[in-house]
């Protein structure tokens, strides 16, 4: 949905299984589908990634002309599992293997001298670079917790009630001028970006994308809702150092009230959210289960795996004053 509660377009296809996918829902769903071929090439590349997407984005808020009966079409599922097997099977030969413990320790040192987008941006950022980051984050924060929400009947006791506390605040405590996807889009304006739901979808490249798709595939399935806490927990400890990096690198570049909320928020918000997942969620979700320390370690590593492939995509461009997005360079800000 938009801003006025439409539901975004369809997005342009980016190869042969995307576009066949985007052919089929642009007509009536029906109990044979034909012309989605096998998946192939790289799992991780552009094709695929955004075919992925566009299967998840059917549980959430859909598109524009998409009949809403194709969330739930078995053919369809069936082959958006082989997409799912790919990806997982990619991501268990790539991710660090390291125990939980370790991976949690690690998160809680903060490197010296540190490369990532944040430190980039402090350091060197420029406005473009800037209005590129947020267009790339964008895909989640503007839906952020939803993929996540997805664990909430699937923990139980002291475990679900730590978890949905956490996502208590990420939807404003009840406040809706304080809901966090909310305060994204007023950064994204103050910025002369759309804030419109998916409106970016085409400018995002595939590792941007593999974020996103790796939270909502955690998220709908109840056999990896281990690695689904895994994720959420590294997102949840290590994001206050970097909030406040971003903080610094958007008020700098002439970012209004509204342009560095949203990080001001997430640095004291996510110092305290540490905390309570690493003991009122792990903790007690593996007194409960404790054979599921193995899948949140993996999720942990997993996610940790797509973000700093993302990271040293756009590090790398905009060192080389490349853009980072697909389809490259952003129109000139709004008003400008």
């Amino acid at each position: 949905m938009g801003v006025d509660g439409s539901s975004p377009p369809l997005p342009d296809g980016r190869g042969l299984c995307s576009a066949a996918l985007l052919r089929q829902l642009a007509r009536p769903p029906t109990p044979i589908v034909r012309g989605l071929p096998p998946p192939r090439g790289p799992i991780l590349g552009e094709d695929l990634q955004l075919a992925l997407y566009v299967c998840y984005e059917l549980h959430y808020r859909g598109f524009d002309g998409v009949d809403p009966e194709w969330e739930w079409n078995p053919e369809l599922l069936g082959w958006r599992g082989r997409l799912e097997r790919a990806f997982l099977s990619a991501l268990r030969a790539e991710a660090d293997s390291a125990p939980l413990a370790e991976q949690l320790s690690a998160l809680l040192t903060e490197p010296l001298d540190g490369t990532g987008p944040s430190h980039f941006l402090r350091a060197h950022g420029e406005r473009w670079q800037v209005r590129e980051y947020l267009v790339q984050r964008s895909l989640y924060h503007l839906k952020e917790a939803d993929p996540q929400a997805w664990a909430i009947p699937r923990l139980h006791g002291a475990a679900q009630a730590a978890f949905v506390a956490i996502e208590f605040d990420e939807y404003g405590d009840g406040h809706g001028e304080r809901v966090h996807s909310r305060l994204f889009a007023d950064m994204m304006r103050d910025f002369g970006l759309d804030p419109a739901y998916n409106h970016y979808l085409d400018r995002v490249p595939a590792e941007g994308l593999a974020v996103v798709n790796l939270m909502s595939l955690f998220g709908l399935h109840r056999g990896l809702r281990g690695a689904l806490v895994g994720q959420f927990a590294g997102v949840e400890i290590a994001s206050s150092p970097g909030s406040a990096r971003l903080v610094e690198a958007l008020t700098a570049l002439g970012a209004g009230e509204a342009g560095t909320r949203f990080y001001r928020e997430h640095v004291e918000a996510d110092a305290v959210h540490e905390q309570l997942v690493r003991r009122g969620v792990i903790g007690e979700l593996l007194r409960q289960e404790p054979q599921l320390e193995d899948d949140i370690a993996f999720g942990l590593a997993a996610s940790a795996l797509l973000e700093d492939r993302l990271a040293q995509r756009m590090v790398s461009n905009w060192t080389k004053g490349r853009s980072s997005l697909h389809l490259g360079l952003l129109d000139a800000p709004a008003g400008s």
